[in-house]
């Protein structure tokens, strides 16, 4: 996220540059794509698993799901909520980030991006987080020029219940 005020000016300057395409909400005639790319995402998921998940979010305020289309086809999606904990000021996160592999380089993640950052600031936040795979290397490059920093590194731990 930018932080000041040129920054985020020359941002919304370069919003129109080389994308044809609209970033909006997602609808349900969207969760058979946004299944499709959770699996290039390496999470498989059926259409039906994606329709219960966004029908839950969709109930609450903290929540949000962006797609990016371009000539009516989504080209990528992204997931993000606020984050409400004890130790610290509420903060939004990335949930998830994909651009199909046929539009990347296309500035379709950037806007994604870009529209994230501005929910999370209509809801009050201001930090922007995300958490990405040790391995994507391409996606952590992006993420550092769009402004995010490498703040911490550590392991993660899940039980199934």
């Amino acid at each position: 996220m930018t932080g000041s005020g040129e920054a985020s000016g020359r941002r919304a300057r370069d919003a129109s540059v080389g994308f044809v395409g609209e970033i909006r909400e997602a609808q349900p005639q969207d969760y058979p794509r946004i299944a499709e790319l959770a699996g290039q995402l390496s999470y498989p998921s059926s259409v039906n698993e994606i329709a219960a998940r966004l029908e839950g979010m969709k109930r609450s305020i903290d929540h949000a799901v962006f797609v990016a289309a371009l000539d009516g086809k989504v080209a990528g999606w992204l997931g993000v909520y606020v984050c409400r904990v004890v130790e610290a000021e509420a903060r939004a996160e990335v949930s998830g980030l994909v651009v199909d592999e046929r539009f990347r380089s296309q500035r379709v993640g950037w806007h994604l991006l870009d529209r994230a950052e501005r929910w999370a600031r209509e809801k009050g936040c201001g930090v922007m987080g995300l958490r990405s795979n040790v391995i994507r290397d391409r996606a952590h490059a992006f993420y550092e020029r769009n402004g995010y920093k490498h703040v911490k590194t550590q392991k993660a731990f899940r039980k199934d219940l």
